[in-house]
């Protein structure tokens, strides 16, 4: 797939560039990023420099993985990262992000998510995204809900971090939460 920018009232959200390194590197230096994502720490310069010059090329080559760098609408500098996997073959995929410290609690995240998430039910084909957070990620669980993720529940041992196994928050946005329409209509279980 050919990468896309898009735009919001206020952010760009642009395939990562080279010139992005620098940045993505002091970005993943703050402890939170490093507590709360699946990035390695310690957070190196190849680390940056492989996701930057090949992970996100890759993932935007092979049509799995959309890794967007945020930033103003005047692009003057990353204010977050956000992506969205796909799961194989099928028809759902998962979202990803964090937010630089000096950006946090301005709705960029909340703002990058839905204008993701109305791409990928308008463009890419997804009728599924799903968002997974550690349980106590309570600033991604924050945004989940802000954009309309419906919490599905919690995974026990879900997630591998630093060595460790944990459990998972999950849960999922569909196009219909956001009034867009499906390829294949949805039946919800009676309650």
């Amino acid at each position: 797939m050919k990468p896309v920018i898009l735009t919001t009232e206020r952010l760009l959200l642009r395939p990562f560039e080279q010139a992005d390194t620098d940045a993505v590197f002091l970005a993943c230096q703050d402890p939170d990023i490093q507590r709360w994502t699946s990035i390695p720490s310690p957070y190196e310069r190849g680390h940056a420099e492989s996701f930057v010059g090949r992970h996100a090329p890759d993932g935007w080559r092979a049509g799995t993985v959309h890794c967007f760098a945020v930033l103003p609408r005047d692009g003057a500098e990353l204010v977050a990262a956000i992506s969205a996997a796909r799961h194989g073959q099928s028809d759902s995929a998962e979202i990803g992000f964090w937010a630089t410290a000096r950006h946090r609690g301005h709705g960029y995240v909340t703002e990058a998510a839905l204008a993701l998430a109305h791409w990928v039910f308008s463009t890419v084909g997804v009728e599924r995204l799903e968002w997974r957070a550690e349980v106590g990620n309570t600033a991604s669980r924050a945004v989940a809900e802000k954009v309309g993720f419906v919490l599905e529940g919690t995974q026990r041992s879900a997630t591998v971090h630093q060595g460790v196994r944990r459990d998972t928050w999950v849960g999922a946005l569909l196009p219909s939460d956001l009034g867009l329409p499906t390829e294949r209509p949805y039946l919800p279980a009676k309650s």
